[in-house]
């Protein structure tokens, strides 16, 4: 007999105007209660009063600031089953160049903090036996390009805690899963251009790659899927 999970509250952190409204808005149209954190919630205000999502001001990389999101969710009756980590930072250059305070903002930015968000959210998925945790990765968590070494480090020091805690979590309910975005996603900034349509990446299209993992029996969980277009080379 196939299980299959109901989820219904989800919490975006590193919520922006891309990939991360595509996802609260098809996650709100499969009737989820949608919360969205970012380090300036101010800026997702008009898309929360389109779509009814709620939005919590956080930075991820802050462990006080994560705990108090987890106290509010708990108090606004939203404590997430779903949670997916989303927020990266980079700095690019020389490796003999790099700024090592620059370098230690990636690596908070990018992995340390999704440790901390997923410590808050085992802490209430555990006693339930239910959940799902949900990585965002990138071209740079499987390859370290030139003059990327920070980023490299974050994304792998990602993927890296989510394949431990899919073999330490998935046994007692919960489904852990990392997503390689291999390539560039179109938005407002970064239009597709109509000569080359599949250039960049759908973030529609990866929402609802999102979304049909979290409708997996956990009989048949993924760990990880690599999303790229078909003219991304790999």
């Amino acid at each position: 007999m196939h299980v299959l999970m109901k989820h219904t509250s989800a919490l975006i952190v590193g919520a922006g105007s891309g990939l991360s409204a595509s996802l609260a808005r098809l996650m709100l149209k499969e009737g989820m209660q949608v919360a969205l954190a970012a380090r300036s919630a101010e800026k997702l205000r008009e898309f929360a009063d389109a779509t009814g999502a709620r939005t919590f001001d956080c930075d991820a990389a802050k462990r006080d600031e994560v705990e108090t999101l987890f106290d509010d969710l708990d108090a606004a009756n939203l404590t997430p089953d779903v949670v997916i980590y989303n927020p990266s930072y980079r700095v690019r250059g020389a490796f003999v160049d790099l700024d090592p305070k620059e370098v230690e903002k990636t690596l908070a930015i990018t992995a340390f903090g999704g440790f901390i968000v997923a410590q808050q959210a085992v802490r209430r998925m555990l006693p339930k036996a239910k959940g799902a945790l949900l990585f965002t990765g990138a071209s740079a968590s499987v390859k370290g390009y030139a003059q990327s070494a920070p980023f490299a480090m974050g994304k792998f020091a990602l993927r890296g805690l989510a394949q431990s805690l899919a073999r330490e979590l998935g046994p007692q309910g919960i489904h852990v899963a990392h997503f390689v975005i291999d390539g560039g996603i179109a938005s407002a900034r970064r239009p597709a251009d109509p000569a080359k349509p599949d250039a960049l990446l759908d973030p529609d299209a990866i929402a609802e790659s999102y979304m049909q993992v979290l409708r997996q029996p956990r009989s048949a969980w993924s760990f990880e899927v690599e999303l790229r277009p078909w003219v991304e080379k790999f």
